[in-house]
C-alpha cells in the first residue's frame, strides 16, 4: 500500500512539474504574441502591467476568473459546459509524451507520434460540442468550418510525419530526436517543413487560417456565446494547441534537445532549454505570419489543402522512399 502511494505521488510530483510550466508558458506566449503583433505595426504592446507588461496575461485570466459564467436559456447545459473542458484537457494531455531531454520526460511510450496525432485529432470535438450546444447559428458555423478545416489538414500532417517516420524507423519521439544527431530533418525534408508549419496555422485556426472565428462574419465563431472562465479555457486550450505544434515541429525537424553546433559552448547548454528556444523561433514565426498575412477565402483554404498540400505530401513520401531504397538508407531496427 505505501509503495502504491509513492507511486501514485512520484507520478502526481511529475505530472504537476509539467503542466505548471505549460501552463505559465502559455500566459507568457499570449504576451509574446501581443509584442510581436505590436512590433509588426509599430506599436508598444501590453507594457503597463509589471514589467514590460509581462504580467498583463495573468491580469486577463484574473479578469476572466471573477467574471460571471453566463449560460444561454436555449443551450444544451450539460454539453455546454463540457466544450472548454475537454478542449483544454485534450490541450493539456498531449504534453505528456513530448521528451524535453533524453531522460526528461513523462511517458516514454513507443507510439508517442501516434498519440499525439490522435490527441491533437480529437481536439476537434470540444469545438463541435461548443458550437452546437450553444443552440445558435453563428458558433455553429464557427464550429462546422473549424472541424472541416482541422480533418483537411490533419490528413497532409500524417503524410508528412510519414516521411519523417521513413528516414527514423520509430514512433518513439526520443528516437526521433536521436536519429537527427548529424543531420536535422529540416534540410533533407524542408518542403515538408514548410508545408508541416502552414499545415499547423490551419489546424490551430490561427490567422491567416482563422475562419472559424473570422469577426467579420461570425461574430466570435464557436466562442460566441461563452464568458468568464468557460471562455478563458477555449482560449488556454489554443494556445496550448499552439505550443504544442510548435514543439511538434521541434522534435520532428529541428532535432529537439539536440544542440545544433555540438562543440563548446553550445554543447554545454541543457537539452530542455535548446528545445525551449525553437518553440520560441517557431512561435515567432507564428506570430509573424498573423500580423502580416491576409485571411484566407474559405474555398481557397480547402484548395490549398486537398489540391496541393496533400498531392505534394504524397509525392514527397514515394521520393523520399526511393531515395532511401536506393541508396541503401532506410533504418534497420
Amino acid at each position: 500500500m505505501i509503495d502504491y502511494l509513492n507511486l501514485l505521488f512520484s507520478e502526481i510530483y511529475k505530472i504537476l512539474f509539467l503542466l505548471v510550466p505549460v501552463l505559465v508558458s502559455v500566459a507568457m506566449i499570449v504576451w509574446l504574441d501581443r509584442r510581436v503583433w505590436a512590433f509588426v505595426q509599430k506599436r508598444r504592446g501590453p507594457n503597463v502591467v509589471g514589467p514590460f507588461g509581462l504580467f498583463q496575461s495573468l491580469a486577463d485570466a484574473l479578469k476572466y476568473t471573477f467574471k460571471e459564467i453566463i449560460i444561454p436559456a436555449s443551450a444544451n447545459k450539460a454539453v455546454f459546459i463540457l466544450a472548454p473542458i475537454v478542449t483544454m484537457t485534450l490541450a493539456l494531455i498531449s504534453w505528456a509524451v513530448i521528451p524535453f531531454s533524453e531522460n526528461f520526460v513523462l511517458a516514454d511510450i513507443n507510439v508517442g507520434i501516434l498519440y499525439l496525432f490522435a490527441v491533437s485529432s480529437l481536439g476537434v470535438y470540444g469545438i463541435i460540442m461548443g458550437g452546437w450546444a450553444s443552440n445558435s447559428k453563428y458558433p455553429f458555423l464557427g464550429a462546422i468550418r473549424s472541424a472541416a478545416q482541422m480533418v483537411s489538414y490533419e490528413v497532409s500532417i500524417g503524410v508528412i510525419i510519414i516521411n519523417v517516420l521513413l528516414c527514423v524507423g520509430s514512433l518513439n519521439l526520443s528516437d526521433i530526436v536521436l536519429a537527427q544527431k548529424n543531420l536535422w530533418f529540416v534540410i533533407p525534408l524542408f518542403p515538408m517543413f514548410v508545408i508541416f508549419f502552414i499545415s499547423a496555422l490551419a489546424e490551430t485556426n490561427r490567422p491567416p487560417f482563422d475562419l472559424p472565428e473570422a469577426e467579420a462574419e461570425l461574430v466570435a465563431g464557436y466562442q460566441t456565446e461563452y464568458s468568464g472562465m468557460m471562455y478563458a479555457m477555449f482560449w488556454l486550450g489554443e494556445y496550448a494547441n499552439i505550443l504544442l505544434m510548435c514543439a511538434m515541429g521541434s522534435i520532428l525537424f529541428l532535432g529537439g534537445w539536440l544542440s545544433p553546433i555540438d562543440f563548446f559552448p553550445f554543447n554545454m547548454i541543457p537539452g530542455p532549454i535548446w528545445l525551449i528556444i525553437k518553440i520560441l523561433f517557431l512561435f515567432i514565426l507564428f506570430a509573424l505570419v498573423k500580423a502580416t498575412v491576409p485571411r484566407y477565402r474559405y474555398d481557397q483554404l480547402m484548395r490549398l489543402g486537398w489540391k496541393i498540400f496533400l498531392p505534394f505530401s504524397l509525392l514527397y513520401v514515394v521520393l523520399t522512399a526511393t531515395f532511401l531504397l536506393y541508396f541503401n538508407l532506410l533504418p534497420t531496427n
